[in-house]
């Protein structure tokens, strides 16, 4: 195990609290940006109608993983899964015990890197 750790999450968003979304994100970027230097990558997507959501997140290694899940769960959760219905999570790489036990809830799939490279 080791090297980088990616998901996708996918999810839905609860009718009319797009708005509420859009400021929870904005909080859980500047945190993730300013506290969390082992965060690769930590995307938001949403469609137009503000309806469907995806988050991309990309971390060095397991232990920057389990850091932003650490964080997460203290600060975000609650809000988040008042906003958001988790309806596909894929997980990339090789994520120790601790990251797979922190993202049991959401049932993820997991996918170990074949081929290809990161620079």
């Amino acid at each position: 195990m080791g090297g980088p750790v990616s998901w996708v999450m996918e999810m839905q968003v609860q009718p009319g609290r797009s708005d509420e979304l859009r400021t929870l994100m904005e909080e859980m970027v500047s945190n993730t940006h300013a506290n969390e230097p082992g965060t690769v990558a930590y995307e938001w997507y949403m469609n137009a109608e503000g309806s469907t959501c995806h988050l991309v997140e990309r971390y060095a290694d397991s232990a920057a993983a389990l850091a932003h899940c650490t964080t997460f769960g203290a600060r975000f959760a609650g809000r988040f899964m008042s906003l958001l219905t988790p309806t596909r999570c894929t997980v990339y790489g090789s994520p120790d015990a601790a990251v797979q036990r922190a993202l049991s809830v959401l049932r993820p799939t997991y996918l170990g890197q074949a081929a290809g490279f990161h620079r």
